[in-house]
């Protein structure tokens, strides 16, 4: 019939909090010129932001404004976000608004369906600003742009303050957290430089259809034009403390959760005193206290934590020609690499030795050796560090930021979270349930089938069950005042594949069944 148009609207994800391979993506992005779809506002609706104490006014709907949306594929974002409308700015001889790059959150959502990322909740804190900003922009706005992602106001309990990560204590089924913008919000003022460009002479390559493909960007050559975001001495001590107050907040309220970040590019410019940051970037990071364990001295903000995972260098990718000087930060391609891991593999398993076809350089190019001889080789003990190898380009490790040796095994963290998530999700389902014998073998019974199942699939060490766990719930775990007061305490104790120690984990069934991680040497 003429005039009439029909949608198709798929069904609203459900929450599933038990995947491991969600990611969460904050930062700034445009909204398509488009009304939003059935589909979304029927996700919205059930999440109560329409109706309710909680709604939020139809153009913050509309425009998708500090709402988490879930996205199954790259179409299904590309539909909502205008992630290539970034204005680049005044330069280059051409007026502001005729030129336009893809912004770095759209980058990073691209990586990760790109590199096997099956589900992502996006929370848009507002537009990008244009990448060459009159003097001083990026200094003045820091602040504001930070407060938006870090939601340093809101409270768990209520949800009309959640902005940024603030929604995260309504996403459980949220695994992995990325930041994209970070990056660049803690960057120095960017400049135009000087470079040749080469004509394309990159094999045609054919790829199976489907809602993830990602069609490959136009050149651009004016933007090669312009330097990527780095950071001075000064970017990057911002840049630690906003990742470690991320961090900090996820270790208060949802300690299961993974923050994915890239490192920012460091100044090269000889006239300034932190120019040798590239030569020995693992000694620069520890001048800056980007490694240093989070204590009284840095005010607890620094990222070094067992539940973060950085990665470097900036890449050269297939789709990157979009981006000034036609880098992206590796954030994006990570996360997708640990989200496609668990559906394959098994989360617990290393993503390390990975093949990364579609990366074709990077700034800087690292030497790599495997002998820990060289800076890239330390930095490796930290850093998930890519760099090339007689394959190709490859994930030389996968490691967290933890100060604790311990801790760095990334499959080991990542098997912790899953333990955290699904003791979470006991203690959520127990926690008006009255405490006694009954219960307390309920809980056992529970942790039991779960770590059998990890046992079985190589996750933890010991030639039996017995070997590479025990769960304890009953008297010996809790006090008189803990069975007065009707609170529950169950004991886990674990043996990660890879760890040198044995881990424990106590479940506390107050506050709605709160998970907290100790660590006893084995």
């Amino acid at each position: 019939m003429n005039g009439l148009s029909f949608e198709l609207a798929p069904p609203a994800a459900a929450p599933e909090p038990n995947r491991v391979d969600i990611a969460c993506f904050v930062g700034y992005i445009a909204r398509r010129a488009s009304r939003l779809p059935a589909s979304v506002r029927a996700a919205l609706a059930e999440a109560r932001w329409v109706e309710g104490p909680y709604a939020r006014p139809e153009p913050e709907l509309e425009a998708l404004f500090q709402l988490p949306v879930v996205v199954e594929s790259w179409n299904a974002f590309d539909a909502l976000f205008a992630w290539d409308a970034r204005p680049v700015g005044v330069g280059m001889g051409m007026s502001a608004g005729d030129r336009r790059c893809t912004c770095y959150l759209g980058a990073a959502v691209r990586s990760f369906f790109a590199n096997g990322g099956r589900r992502a909740v996006i929370v848009r804190c507002g537009d990008p600003w244009p990448y060459l900003e009159p003097l001083g922009g990026r200094a003045t706005q820091r602040s504001t742009r930070l407060a938006a992602l870090l939601a340093p106001s809101s409270s768990a309990m209520d949800p009309s303050s959640w902005i940024g990560i603030g929604h995260l204590s309504g996403l459980p089924e949220v695994a992995l957290l990325c930041l994209p913008d970070l990056a660049d919000i803690c960057a120095a003022e960017p400049a135009l430089v000087d470079v040749a460009v080469e004509p394309p002479n990159s094999p045609e390559i054919f790829v199976e259809c489907s809602s993830n493909t990602v069609v490959a960007a136009e050149d651009d050559v004016g933007l090669r034009d312009l330097a990527p975001p780095r950071a001075d001495h000064a970017g990057f001590i911002a840049w630690r403390n906003a990742l470690g107050s991320a961090r900090e907040r996820l270790a208060r309220l949802h300690r299961e959760m993974l923050i994915v970040a890239a490192l920012p590019l460091p100044m090269q410019d000889a006239r300034h005193a932190d120019a040798w940051a590239q030569a020995d970037f693992y000694a620069y990071l520890g001048s800056a206290g980007v490694l240093a364990a989070p204590d009284s001295s840095n005010g607890g903000r620094a990222p070094a934590s067992a539940f973060v995972q950085l990665a470097w260098p900036w890449l050269r990718t297939r789709h990157s020609i979009d981006l000034p000087a036609a880098l992206e930060a590796p954030d994006g391609l990570l996360a997708g690499l640990l989200a496609v891991n668990p559906l394959k593999r098994g989360t617990f398993r290393s993503v390390a030795g990975s093949r990364l076809a579609s990366v074709s350089g990077s700034e800087p190019v690292l030497a790599w050796s495997g002998t820990s001889e060289t800076p890239s080789d330390r930095l490796a003990r930290r850093v998930c560090v890519i760099a090339p190898s007689s394959a190709g380009w490859t994930l030389h490790s996968d490691v967290t930021a933890s100060a604790d040796e311990a801790w760095r095994a990334g499959g080991v963290s990542r098997l912790m979270g899953a333990v955290l998530r699904a003791a979470r999700r006991t203690g959520e389902a127990l926690t008006f349930e009255p405490s006694g014998p009954a219960l307390w073998q309920r809980v056992s019974r529970s942790m039991e089938q779960l770590l059998t199942a990890f046992w079985r699939e190589g996750g933890l060490g010991g030639a039996s069950p017995d070997e590479a766990f025990s769960v304890r719930c009953d008297r010996s775990t809790m006090s008189q005042n803990d069975l007065d007061n009707g609170r529950l305490r169950a004991e886990i104790s674990i043996l990660p594949a890879a760890a040198v120690e044995r881990i424990t984990v106590v479940l506390d069934l107050t506050g709605g069944g709160a998970a907290e991680q100790l660590r006893e040497v084995a």
